[in-house]
């Protein structure tokens, strides 16, 4: 008899400076996903990445915060990123992260090198959606990540997107954030089944 495979590990990086926000809680519900996928998961919020120092190739590595989100990504074995959509694209918040994560590029698995990544926008408006979305897989790629086929936007201005208790308003919304999740964790497990 062999031991269960470890749970795989997925990270949420997401969410604005705002506590609560939009983008935020559809991280938070795309986290609880991967769980009932069997996955572990861990959130780096908005409040947490407002806390990193603004990327400068010549000061990486000088905060807690940025040590700590780069040691989250190295023991991740896949990723869900959450931004809102601003002026169409990622957020400055966002695209500061995922700059910092240049500390990784003398890792032996550099960025987001063999991990799925899920991404999640969303943005008053299907324009400022799709341009959002498109900027973000552009970046993962750059970062060597694995776009999930799925990736997702959400449109509040087209009416609630949680209701009064906090859950996704449509089934449709919910269908979705469970299938990015699964596929998430799915090609995690892929990778940790495969050999060297």
């Amino acid at each position: 008899m062999t031991d269960a495979a470890p749970s795989p590990l997925i990270i949420g990086i997401g969410g604005t400076t705002r506590a609560g926000s939009t983008s935020e809680r559809v991280l938070v519900k795309a986290l609880e996903a991967a769980e009932r996928a069997g996955a572990r998961t861990a959130l780096f919020g908005g409040l947490f990445l407002s806390k990193l120092p603004i990327y400068d190739p010549a000061t990486a590595g000088a905060s807690d915060e940025l040590t700590e989100l780069l040691d989250g990504v190295r023991r991740a074995d896949g990723v869900l990123i959450a931004t809102p959509g601003y002026h169409g694209s990622i957020s400055g918040l966002i695209k500061n992260a995922l700059d910092s994560l240049e500390g990784l590029r003398d890792d032996p698995r550099p960025y987001f090198e063999g991990r799925a990544v899920g991404c999640l926008v969303t943005a008053d408006g299907w324009q400022a959606g799709g341009t959002t979305l498109s900027a973000m897989r552009t970046t993962v790629h750059a970062l060597r990540g694995w776009p999930t086929p799925l990736g997702v936007a959400f449109n509040p201005s087209a009416g609630p997107l949680f209701d009064q208790a906090g859950d996704l308003a449509q089934a449709r919304d919910q269908a979705q954030i469970d299938m990015i999740a699964g596929q998430v964790v799915d090609f995690a497990r892929m990778r940790m089944g495969a050999p060297a």
